[in-house]
Parts: structure tokens; C-alpha cells; sequence
């Protein structure tokens, strides 16, 4: 198009490399929801609505592509707060508050990668048991229960790293072979930092030896473990957490909530117990789970309701 004796061409939809400009990519990933500025920075209610619209577009979006990515990544900032304030549960461990913060993170790409949001659960509720299990892990596996050298240990880290990052490429876990190219090792040391672990955690005197069968009980064993990991026991430091919060609702707003994650009623089906609409079991679901969110963020108080 020629202007005056000026010649107008369009902007370029893509760079040199045929890869296309970051701000396109935000334009089709955003579909018409505003760009977020300083996501990290976002206020509670803008990172709970924006996140909400978000995940829709994840869902939307096809995976790896840049689009999918850019969107994935605004998540894990505008998300951040809840690492955050997990990380605060362990400010007593010798652990790096970085390193806690760090692991931390994973825990939250992880929620956000299984998370869905056609079940109605509020974000946060979703991804605090999975962050915090990720801080407890890093906790498990940093514990010796032999002394090893330093060298080991964090060759044993690195593994562990390496492994998760590539399980979640790949669909699958790693061999030795694929380790060793990742971290550009020999297979050789692989299995030196594999054989270390062996030193994490120490075993009971009469734990089954040379049995893989777990259905099997040997002879001249009592076939018991000295300890048995319970799932259920990282749900109580959340829901002591929960309880002071819990305990300021009025009745009706506690018993939409048993209703809903105790019977696991859809909201039409709460509606009808309590003679309310399934929109406004909706909206009160939105605020009640709204406050707690805020309250376990803020460390403290929930912040002053209205009534809808």
C-alpha cells in the first residue's frame, strides 16, 4: 500500500526464524482477555478472577504449543502467593527458604497441569496439598539416613531432578541411558548416584529381601514394614489451617461446603437441599471459597463478607 510516496507494509507476523513475535503469541493466547501486567504483583481477588478465565483458555489451547505456554507460565505467577505461603510452614527447617520456594514451584506446575476446572473447585484448594507434598518430598529426599559425600548427595538431587523434568516430556520414566545424556554423565556415574540412594532411608531388619511380589508374605519374615507412609497425614496441617476459618462461617455457608466437598453434591443438587438456586449455590460457593483462600494467604483473619 503506498501512502503519499511512503510505502506501508504490515507488520511482520514473524521473525527471521519463522517463529512468530511474543506479542502475537499473547494476542491468540489471551483471546481477547486483557494481558496481565506484573502478574507476580496481582492483587488476591485479580489473581483468583484472571486465573479462573485462564484456565478456560489452557483447556482451549493445544499442548506445547507457544500459546498453551505462555498461558501456563501467567498461571504459575499470577499463582506464586501460594507457594509463598506454604513455604512460610517450614521458616524453622535448615533447608534455604530459595530451595523450599524452588521445589515449591514444581508442585504448583504440577497442580496446575492436573488441575480441572469443569469440577468447580476453587484453584487454590486444589493446589495447596499438592505444593506443600512437594516441599515434604524435598524434605524426604534431602534426609540421609547414612552418611554419604557430598558429591552423592547432590548427584542423588540432580537424578531426582532430571527424572521428574523428563517423565514429564517423555510420558515415561527414564532409564540410566537417557539420565546420563541429560546431565552429561556416563551411565557408570548414573548408577553411582542410584546406588546412593540407597542411604536416604534405612529399612527394617525385617523387611521382605529378594521378594518384588508386594501380594506375598516370605517365610521367616513377620512381612511389615517398621512404617508405613499415611497420604492422609499431609491433609492435617491444611485443614488445621483451615479450622480457625472454618469456624468463622455462619451455618448455612459451612453446611454448602460439607455439601459440597464432604457429599460431593453438584451445586443443583445443594440448591434443592438448602432451597436455593443452583446460581446462587454459585455465587456462594465463589465467596466462601474466595475468603479462605485470602485468609490462608494473609495468614490470618478472613476479611469482612457481604452477604450475597
Amino acid at each position: 500500500m503506498t501512502i503519499g510516496r511512503a510505502t506501508y507494509a504490515p507488520a511482520a507476523r514473524t521473525r527471521a526464524d519463522g517463529r512468530p513475535h511474543a506479542a502475537a503469541v499473547r494476542r491468540r493466547a489471551l483471546g481477547g482477555l486483557s494481558e496481565p501486567e506484573n502478574p507476580t504483583e496481582a492483587t488476591t481477588d485479580d489473581a483468583r478472577t484472571l486465573s479462573v478465565a485462564l484456565f478456560q483458555r489452557l483447556v482451549a489451547l493445544d499442548e506445547g504449543s507457544p500459546e498453551h505456554a505462555y498461558v501456563r507460565n501467567t498461571l504459575v505467577e499470577l499463582n506464586l502467593s501460594l507457594v509463598k505461603f506454604g513455604a512460610r510452614r517450614f521458616r524453622a527447617r535448615p533447608e534455604p527458604m530459595e530451595d523450599i520456594v524452588q521445589v515449591g514451584t514444581i508442585g504448583l506446575i504440577k497442580a496446575i497441569d492436573r488441575f480441572d476446572p469443569e469440577r468447580g473447585v476453587e484453584f487454590s484448594a486444589f493446589a495447596l496439598p499438592t505444593i506443600v507434598g512437594e516441599m515434604k518430598r524435598f524434605f524426604r529426599d534431602t534426609g540421609w539416613a547414612v552418611r554419604v559425600p557430598r558429591r552423592l548427595q547432590e548427584l542423588r538431587i540432580d537424578l531426582a531432578k532430571a527424572s521428574d523434568a523428563l517423565e514429564q516430556r517423555d510420558g515415561h520414566r527414564p532409564d540410566r541411558a537417557e539420565l546420563a545424556e541429560r546431565l552429561h554423565l556416563t551411565p557408570e556415574e548414573v548408577a553411582e548416584g542410584e546406588l546412593a540412594a540407597n542411604a536416604y532411608t534405612a529399612s527394617s531388619l525385617d523387611a521382605p529381601i529378594g521378594d518384588d511380589d508386594p501380594g506375598r508374605t516370605p517365610s521367616g519374615t513377620a512381612g511389615r514394614r517398621t512404617a508405613v507412609e499415611e497420604p492422609a497425614y499431609e491433609l492435617i496441617d491444611d485443614l488445621d489451617s483451615l479450622r480457625p476459618l472454618l469456624a468463622r462461617l455462619d451455618t448455612r455457608d459451612r453446611l454448602i461446603l460439607s455439601l459440597r466437598f464432604g457429599e460431593e453434591l453438584t451445586q443443583a443438587e445443594i440448591g434443592e437441599r438448602v432451597g436455593l438456586s443452583q446460581m446462587h449455590v454459585s455465587r456462594l460457593l465463589a465467596r466462601i471459597l474466595g475468603e479462605l483462600r485470602s485468609g490462608l494467604l494473609d495468614d490470618g483473619a478472613t476479611a469482612d463478607r457481604t452477604p450475597c
